[in-house]
């Protein structure tokens, strides 16, 4: 599970409806994925076969929080 902490719920629900919407168009019979916000944490989590599905699964889903972040103005805090 990868988890985002925002400085706002609103940013939250921003990116969260943003890549929300790719959830259910891009899942297939490697790998799907499911997209939740609490409060100011999103979170996306990436099922997958095999660890190849895994990997590219992660990485495509990475890019598009990046991507939701970078048109809403907003990144996630990120931990050391």
């Amino acid at each position: 599970m990868l988890r985002f902490d925002y400085p706002s719920a609103a940013d939250a629900a921003l990116v969260a409806r943003s890549i929300s919407v790719e959830a259910g168009q891009l899942d297939d019979d490697r790998s799907t994925v499911d997209v939740d916000r609490t409060g100011a944490t999103v979170g996306v989590e990436v099922a997958a076969a095999d660890q190849i599905a895994l990997r590219a699964g992660l990485n495509s889903w990475l890019r598009y929080v990046s991507v939701a972040e970078q048109v809403a103005g907003c990144e996630a805090e990120r931990g050391p």
